[in-house]
Protein backbone atom coordinates (compact mmCIF):
# COMPACT_ATOMS: atom_id res chain seq x y z
CA UNK A 1 0.00 0.00 0.00
CA UNK A 2 1.50 3.30 -0.45
CA UNK A 3 2.77 4.72 2.26
CA UNK A 4 0.38 8.38 2.02
CA UNK A 5 -2.77 5.81 1.94
CA UNK A 6 -1.88 3.77 4.33
CA UNK A 7 -1.10 7.01 6.79
CA UNK A 8 -4.55 8.24 6.04
CA UNK A 9 -6.48 4.78 5.81
CA UNK A 10 -4.80 2.21 8.39
CA UNK A 11 -6.34 2.57 11.99
CA UNK A 12 -7.91 5.35 11.03
CA UNK A 13 -11.40 6.27 11.87
CA UNK A 14 -12.06 9.93 10.14
CA UNK A 15 -10.62 12.78 8.91
CA UNK A 16 -11.89 16.07 9.22
CA UNK A 17 -12.90 18.20 7.19
CA UNK A 18 -12.05 15.64 4.36
CA UNK A 19 -9.22 12.86 3.80
CA UNK A 20 -8.68 13.77 0.15
CA UNK A 21 -7.71 17.44 1.08
CA UNK A 22 -5.13 15.98 3.40
CA UNK A 23 -4.28 13.69 0.62
CA UNK A 24 -3.26 16.45 -2.26
CA UNK A 25 -1.49 18.63 0.70
CA UNK A 26 0.54 15.04 1.30
CA UNK A 27 1.26 14.58 -2.17
CA UNK A 28 2.53 17.89 -2.55
CA UNK A 29 5.31 17.42 -0.44
CA UNK A 30 4.34 19.66 1.83
CA UNK A 31 5.34 19.09 5.62
CA UNK A 32 3.42 19.36 8.09
CA UNK A 33 3.18 20.07 12.08
CA UNK A 34 1.50 17.13 13.49
CA UNK A 35 0.67 16.42 17.56
CA UNK A 36 -1.75 14.66 19.74
CA UNK A 37 -1.69 15.16 23.69
CA UNK A 38 -1.43 12.71 26.57
CA UNK A 39 -2.85 13.64 29.79
CA UNK A 40 -0.56 12.16 33.22
CA UNK A 41 -3.55 11.38 35.06
CA UNK A 42 -1.78 7.50 35.49
CA UNK A 43 1.69 7.28 35.17
CA UNK A 44 1.06 4.48 32.53
CA UNK A 45 0.98 4.71 28.98
CA UNK A 46 -1.26 1.58 27.51
CA UNK A 47 -2.06 -0.43 24.81
CA UNK A 48 -4.95 1.93 23.98
CA UNK A 49 -2.51 4.42 23.84
CA UNK A 50 -0.37 2.93 21.33
CA UNK A 51 -2.79 3.44 18.30
CA UNK A 52 -1.87 6.84 18.44
CA UNK A 53 1.67 6.51 18.49
CA UNK A 54 1.71 4.39 16.04
CA UNK A 55 0.08 6.77 14.15
CA UNK A 56 2.30 9.58 14.93
CA UNK A 57 5.15 7.28 14.36
CA UNK A 58 4.11 6.82 10.33
CA UNK A 59 3.79 10.49 10.21
CA UNK A 60 7.57 11.19 11.69
CA UNK A 61 8.76 8.25 9.11
CA UNK A 62 7.98 10.77 6.52
CA UNK A 63 9.68 13.17 7.32
CA UNK A 64 6.72 15.17 9.40
CA UNK A 65 7.30 17.18 12.31
CA UNK A 66 5.31 15.67 15.28
CA UNK A 67 5.36 16.44 18.73
CA UNK A 68 4.12 14.36 21.83
CA UNK A 69 2.21 17.30 23.70
CA UNK A 70 1.99 16.09 28.04
CA UNK A 71 -1.21 17.82 29.49
CA UNK A 72 0.46 18.70 32.49
CA UNK A 73 -1.92 21.68 32.71
CA UNK A 74 -4.86 19.55 31.33
CA UNK A 75 -3.95 16.86 33.27
CA UNK A 76 -4.86 18.86 36.45
CA UNK A 77 -8.52 19.93 34.97
CA UNK A 78 -9.45 16.72 33.88
CA UNK A 79 -10.67 15.69 30.69
CA UNK A 80 -14.70 15.13 31.24
CA UNK A 81 -14.74 12.64 28.32
CA UNK A 82 -17.22 10.06 28.51
CA UNK A 83 -17.27 11.01 32.08
CA UNK A 84 -20.60 10.46 34.21
CA UNK A 85 -19.29 12.63 37.10
CA UNK A 86 -16.32 15.62 37.40
CA UNK A 87 -12.96 14.13 37.46
CA UNK A 88 -11.03 13.80 40.92
CA UNK A 89 -8.48 17.13 40.81
CA UNK A 90 -4.59 16.30 40.45
CA UNK A 91 -2.03 18.47 41.70
CA UNK A 92 0.85 19.82 39.27
CA UNK A 93 3.11 17.55 41.61
CA UNK A 94 0.56 14.26 41.01
CA UNK A 95 0.43 15.61 37.22
CA UNK A 96 4.48 15.65 36.53
CA UNK A 97 5.38 12.40 38.71
CA UNK A 98 3.10 10.56 36.51
CA UNK A 99 4.46 12.13 33.08
CA UNK A 100 8.01 11.09 34.62
CA UNK A 101 8.86 8.12 32.26
CA UNK A 102 6.23 9.00 29.38
CA UNK A 103 9.58 9.67 26.90
CA UNK A 104 10.92 6.32 28.19
CA UNK A 105 7.40 4.60 27.43
CA UNK A 106 6.81 6.08 24.19
CA UNK A 107 10.35 5.91 22.55
CA UNK A 108 8.70 2.30 22.23
CA UNK A 109 7.31 3.58 19.29
CA UNK A 110 8.48 6.72 18.85
CA UNK A 111 12.21 8.52 17.79
CA UNK A 112 12.95 11.40 20.15
CA UNK A 113 16.81 11.49 18.48
CA UNK A 114 17.90 11.54 15.11
CA UNK A 115 17.18 13.56 12.08
CA UNK A 116 13.74 14.20 12.89
CA UNK A 117 13.25 13.87 16.26
CA UNK A 118 9.76 13.79 17.84
CA UNK A 119 9.54 16.86 19.81
CA UNK A 120 7.94 16.68 23.85
CA UNK A 121 5.69 19.77 24.87
CA UNK A 122 4.18 20.66 27.67
CA UNK A 123 1.04 22.20 27.48
CA UNK A 124 1.50 24.31 31.30
CA UNK A 125 4.07 26.47 28.79
CA UNK A 126 1.50 28.47 27.36
CA UNK A 127 -1.49 27.61 29.23
CA UNK A 128 -0.21 28.21 33.14
CA UNK A 129 0.58 32.08 31.62
CA UNK A 130 -3.21 32.89 30.25
CA UNK A 131 -4.45 35.72 32.51
CA UNK A 132 -7.75 36.14 33.40
CA UNK A 133 -8.59 39.05 31.06
CA UNK A 134 -6.86 36.82 28.10
CA UNK A 135 -8.83 33.43 29.21
CA UNK A 136 -12.11 35.32 29.03
CA UNK A 137 -11.55 36.82 25.57
CA UNK A 138 -10.35 33.90 24.04
CA UNK A 139 -13.60 32.23 25.39
CA UNK A 140 -15.66 34.63 23.12
CA UNK A 141 -14.33 32.36 20.41
CA UNK A 142 -16.53 29.83 21.77
CA UNK A 143 -20.68 29.82 22.16
CA UNK A 144 -21.87 27.95 25.23
CA UNK A 145 -24.64 26.31 23.00
CA UNK A 146 -21.12 24.67 21.24
CA UNK A 147 -19.74 23.05 24.80
CA UNK A 148 -23.29 22.11 25.48
CA UNK A 149 -23.46 19.64 22.81
CA UNK A 150 -21.87 17.24 24.15
CA UNK A 151 -24.15 13.96 24.35
CA UNK A 152 -22.57 13.54 28.10
CA UNK A 153 -23.12 16.92 29.15
CA UNK A 154 -26.79 16.52 28.03
CA UNK A 155 -27.18 13.08 29.48
CA UNK A 156 -26.05 14.04 33.01
CA UNK A 157 -28.66 17.59 33.15
CA UNK A 158 -31.13 14.83 31.81
CA UNK A 159 -30.48 12.84 34.99
CA UNK A 160 -30.17 16.11 37.03
CA UNK A 161 -26.27 15.29 37.77
CA UNK A 162 -23.52 18.41 37.92
CA UNK A 163 -21.71 19.59 35.27
CA UNK A 164 -18.89 21.75 36.57
CA UNK A 165 -17.86 24.88 35.17
CA UNK A 166 -14.04 23.61 34.74
CA UNK A 167 -15.01 20.78 32.67
CA UNK A 168 -16.98 23.23 30.21
CA UNK A 169 -13.44 25.18 30.18
CA UNK A 170 -11.63 21.77 29.27
CA UNK A 171 -12.50 21.54 25.54
CA UNK A 172 -11.32 25.10 25.14
CA UNK A 173 -7.71 24.31 26.93
CA UNK A 174 -6.95 21.74 24.61
CA UNK A 175 -8.38 23.55 21.43
CA UNK A 176 -5.82 26.50 22.26
CA UNK A 177 -3.19 23.69 22.61
CA UNK A 178 -3.46 23.92 18.87
CA UNK A 179 -3.02 27.29 18.55
CA UNK A 180 -0.27 28.18 20.70
CA UNK A 181 1.85 25.31 18.93
CA UNK A 182 0.29 26.63 15.14
CA UNK A 183 0.17 22.73 14.49
CA UNK A 184 -1.37 21.48 10.89
CA UNK A 185 -2.69 17.95 11.91
CA UNK A 186 -3.94 16.93 15.75
CA UNK A 187 -4.25 12.95 16.46
CA UNK A 188 -6.28 11.06 18.94
CA UNK A 189 -9.19 8.81 19.61
CA UNK A 190 -12.45 9.00 18.24
CA UNK A 191 -13.45 9.58 21.59
CA UNK A 192 -11.44 12.94 21.40
CA UNK A 193 -13.59 14.24 18.32
CA UNK A 194 -15.13 16.85 20.31
CA UNK A 195 -12.03 18.79 21.91
CA UNK A 196 -10.23 18.04 18.80
CA UNK A 197 -12.86 19.86 16.82
CA UNK A 198 -13.14 22.73 19.36
CA UNK A 199 -9.55 23.43 18.10
CA UNK A 200 -10.36 23.41 14.75
CA UNK A 201 -13.13 25.84 15.91
CA UNK A 202 -10.21 28.03 17.36
CA UNK A 203 -7.53 27.93 14.98
CA UNK A 204 -9.61 28.81 12.07
CA UNK A 205 -11.01 32.02 14.25
CA UNK A 206 -7.86 32.91 15.42
CA UNK A 207 -5.22 32.28 13.12
CA UNK A 208 -7.15 31.90 9.89
CA UNK A 209 -6.14 28.30 9.47
CA UNK A 210 -7.66 25.09 8.63
CA UNK A 211 -6.82 22.48 10.98
CA UNK A 212 -6.75 18.75 9.91
CA UNK A 213 -7.99 16.05 12.81
CA UNK A 214 -7.63 12.99 12.11
CA UNK A 215 -9.46 10.05 14.56
CA UNK A 216 -8.10 6.81 15.42
CA UNK A 217 -10.64 3.69 16.46
CA UNK A 218 -10.70 3.00 20.31
CA UNK A 219 -9.48 -0.05 21.06
CA UNK A 220 -12.31 -2.51 22.86
CA UNK A 221 -12.47 -5.86 24.69
CA UNK A 222 -15.13 -8.57 23.99
CA UNK A 223 -17.25 -7.04 26.40
CA UNK A 224 -17.24 -3.82 24.38
CA UNK A 225 -15.70 -1.64 27.21
CA UNK A 226 -12.41 0.83 26.19
CA UNK A 227 -9.21 -0.75 26.96
CA UNK A 228 -7.43 2.07 29.04
CA UNK A 229 -7.33 2.90 32.78
CA UNK A 230 -10.36 3.85 33.09
CA UNK A 231 -12.06 0.43 32.79
CA UNK A 232 -9.59 -1.33 35.13
CA UNK A 233 -8.44 -3.59 32.54
CA UNK A 234 -5.00 -1.48 31.43
CA UNK A 235 -2.08 -3.47 29.49
CA UNK A 236 0.55 -0.97 29.91
CA UNK A 237 3.45 -0.29 27.68
CA UNK A 238 6.09 -0.96 29.94
CA UNK A 239 4.58 -4.39 31.40
CA UNK A 240 6.83 -6.98 31.34
CA UNK A 241 7.20 -8.68 28.32
CA UNK A 242 5.76 -12.47 29.58
CA UNK A 243 2.69 -10.51 30.86
CA UNK A 244 2.35 -8.06 28.33
CA UNK A 245 1.68 -11.65 25.83
CA UNK A 246 -0.46 -13.15 28.51
CA UNK A 247 -2.64 -10.14 28.81
CA UNK A 248 -3.21 -9.77 25.32
CA UNK A 249 -3.99 -13.67 24.81
CA UNK A 250 -6.67 -13.20 27.71
CA UNK A 251 -8.49 -10.56 25.50
CA UNK A 252 -11.94 -11.67 23.40
CA UNK A 253 -11.28 -13.26 20.06
CA UNK A 254 -13.10 -10.39 18.54
CA UNK A 255 -9.70 -7.97 19.07
CA UNK A 256 -7.34 -10.17 16.67
CA UNK A 257 -8.40 -8.14 13.41
CA UNK A 258 -8.58 -4.61 15.29
CA UNK A 259 -5.54 -5.52 17.11
CA UNK A 260 -3.62 -6.59 13.45
CA UNK A 261 -4.95 -3.86 11.77
CA UNK A 262 -4.09 -0.75 14.58
CA UNK A 263 -1.28 -2.46 16.54
CA UNK A 264 0.84 -4.09 13.49
CA UNK A 265 2.62 -3.78 10.55
CA UNK A 266 1.51 -7.03 9.37
CA UNK A 267 0.60 -6.44 5.63
CA UNK A 268 -3.24 -5.79 4.92
CA UNK A 269 -3.48 -9.08 2.23
CA UNK A 270 -2.38 -11.12 5.74
CA UNK A 271 -4.67 -9.63 7.79
CA UNK A 272 -7.41 -10.68 4.77
CA UNK A 273 -6.71 -14.08 4.95
CA UNK A 274 -6.78 -14.80 8.81
CA UNK A 275 -10.37 -12.88 8.50
CA UNK A 276 -11.38 -15.47 6.12
CA UNK A 277 -9.94 -18.56 8.01
CA UNK A 278 -11.96 -17.23 11.52
CA UNK A 279 -15.22 -16.87 9.47
CA UNK A 280 -14.64 -20.66 8.55
CA UNK A 281 -14.47 -21.81 11.25
CA UNK A 282 -10.76 -21.87 12.16
CA UNK A 283 -9.39 -22.36 15.98
CA UNK A 284 -8.62 -18.78 16.29
CA UNK A 285 -6.24 -19.19 19.48
CA UNK A 286 -2.83 -19.41 16.58
CA UNK A 287 -3.84 -15.62 14.94
CA UNK A 288 -4.33 -14.04 18.73
CA UNK A 289 -0.90 -15.44 19.42
CA UNK A 290 0.54 -14.23 16.07
CA UNK A 291 -0.84 -11.05 17.41
CA UNK A 292 0.37 -10.83 21.03
CA UNK A 293 3.89 -11.92 19.41
CA UNK A 294 3.68 -8.98 16.83
CA UNK A 295 3.38 -6.45 19.55
CA UNK A 296 5.05 -7.75 22.10
CA UNK A 297 7.82 -7.93 19.15
CA UNK A 298 7.64 -4.07 18.32
CA UNK A 299 7.86 -3.05 22.14
CA UNK A 300 10.22 -5.38 23.73
CA UNK A 301 12.36 -7.08 20.28
CA UNK A 302 11.99 -10.51 18.69
CA UNK A 303 13.96 -12.58 21.05
CA UNK A 304 11.86 -10.73 24.46
CA UNK A 305 8.80 -11.80 22.59
CA UNK A 306 9.74 -15.34 21.40
CA UNK A 307 10.66 -16.07 25.26
CA UNK A 308 7.11 -14.36 26.28
CA UNK A 309 5.31 -16.98 23.75
CA UNK A 310 7.50 -19.66 24.61
CA UNK A 311 6.32 -19.14 28.73
CA UNK A 312 2.90 -18.62 27.61
CA UNK A 313 2.92 -22.09 25.60
CA UNK A 314 4.46 -24.09 28.60
CA UNK A 315 2.39 -22.45 31.72
CA UNK A 316 -1.21 -21.40 30.26
CA UNK A 317 -1.16 -23.96 27.09
CA UNK A 318 0.47 -27.33 28.43
CA UNK A 319 -0.42 -25.55 32.40
CA UNK A 320 3.76 -26.58 33.69
CA UNK A 321 5.03 -24.44 35.93
CA UNK A 322 6.80 -21.20 34.89
CA UNK A 323 10.22 -20.83 34.36
CA UNK A 324 10.52 -18.88 37.03
CA UNK A 325 8.66 -18.85 39.99
CA UNK A 326 9.54 -16.31 43.23
CA UNK A 327 10.30 -18.21 46.20
CA UNK A 328 9.37 -17.34 49.90
CA UNK A 329 11.37 -18.75 53.16
CA UNK A 330 9.34 -18.76 56.40
CA UNK A 331 10.89 -19.98 59.92
CA UNK A 332 7.33 -21.15 61.18
CA UNK A 333 6.30 -24.49 60.37
CA UNK A 334 3.11 -23.80 59.95
CA UNK A 335 0.64 -20.87 58.91
CA UNK A 336 -2.74 -19.89 58.30
CA UNK A 337 -3.36 -20.07 54.38
CA UNK A 338 -4.38 -15.87 54.63
CA UNK A 339 -1.39 -14.94 56.37
CA UNK A 340 0.55 -17.02 53.70
CA UNK A 341 -1.33 -14.96 50.57
CA UNK A 342 -0.74 -11.66 52.38
CA UNK A 343 2.96 -12.31 52.90
CA UNK A 344 3.56 -13.09 49.06
CA UNK A 345 1.35 -10.68 47.68
CA UNK A 346 -1.07 -12.89 46.17
CA UNK A 347 -3.49 -11.31 47.86
CA UNK A 348 -3.99 -7.64 48.66
CA UNK A 349 -6.28 -7.87 52.14
CA UNK A 350 -7.35 -10.88 54.13
CA UNK A 351 -10.83 -10.31 53.04
CA UNK A 352 -9.66 -10.60 49.07
CA UNK A 353 -7.63 -13.69 50.04
CA UNK A 354 -11.02 -14.93 51.56
CA UNK A 355 -12.89 -14.71 48.67
CA UNK A 356 -9.95 -16.54 46.10
CA UNK A 357 -10.09 -19.62 48.16
CA UNK A 358 -14.51 -19.25 48.39
CA UNK A 359 -14.29 -19.34 44.78
CA UNK A 360 -11.81 -22.31 44.75
CA UNK A 361 -8.77 -20.10 43.00
CA UNK A 362 -6.10 -21.58 45.69
CA UNK A 363 -4.17 -24.84 45.47
CA UNK A 364 -1.08 -26.21 47.32
CA UNK A 365 0.67 -28.71 45.27
CA UNK A 366 -2.16 -29.18 43.54
CA UNK A 367 -4.86 -29.33 46.30
CA UNK A 368 -7.55 -27.25 46.69
CA UNK A 369 -7.73 -25.11 49.45
CA UNK A 370 -11.16 -25.29 50.99
CA UNK A 371 -11.02 -23.22 54.28
CA UNK A 372 -9.38 -19.53 55.26
CA UNK A 373 -9.03 -21.12 58.56
CA UNK A 374 -6.68 -23.88 57.02
CA UNK A 375 -3.22 -24.55 58.01
CA UNK A 376 -0.26 -25.29 56.16
CA UNK A 377 2.68 -27.19 57.44
CA UNK A 378 5.96 -25.98 55.69
CA UNK A 379 8.84 -28.63 55.49
CA UNK A 380 9.75 -29.49 52.13
CA UNK A 381 8.91 -27.28 48.91
CA UNK A 382 5.40 -26.39 48.12
CA UNK A 383 3.90 -24.72 45.48
CA UNK A 384 1.00 -22.23 46.07
CA UNK A 385 -1.31 -21.22 43.33
CA UNK A 386 -3.16 -18.22 42.99
CA UNK A 387 -5.77 -18.09 39.91
CA UNK A 388 -4.51 -19.86 36.60
CA UNK A 389 -1.22 -17.82 36.20
CA UNK A 390 0.30 -16.55 39.68
CA UNK A 391 2.49 -18.91 41.83
CA UNK A 392 4.69 -18.95 44.54
CA UNK A 393 7.08 -21.06 46.27
CA UNK A 394 7.03 -22.08 49.68
CA UNK A 395 10.42 -22.93 51.74
CA UNK A 396 10.56 -23.92 55.73
CA UNK A 397 13.92 -22.52 57.02
CA UNK A 398 15.99 -24.96 58.83
CA UNK A 399 17.38 -24.18 62.08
Amino acid sequence: MDKIEELLTRGVDKIYPAKEDLGKILKSGKKLRIYQGFDPTSPELHLGHLVGLRKLAQWQKLGHEVIFLIGDFTGMIGDPTGKDATRKVLTKEEVLENAKTYKEQASKVLEFEGDNPVLIKYNSEWLSKLSAIELIELSRNLSLQQVMERDMFQRRLKNNMDVALSEFFYPFMQGYDSVAMDVDVEVGGTDQMFNMLMGRTLMHKLKRKDKFVMTTPILEDSAGKKIGKTEGNVIALNDSPVNFYRKIMGLGDDIILKGLEYLTNVPAQEISEVKRALDDGENPINFKKKLAFEVTKELNGEEKARKAEEEFERTVQNKELPGEIKRYTFDIPELNILDILMHTGLAESKSGAKRLIEQGGVTIDGNFIKSPDEVVKLKDERIIKVGKKNFAKLKLIER
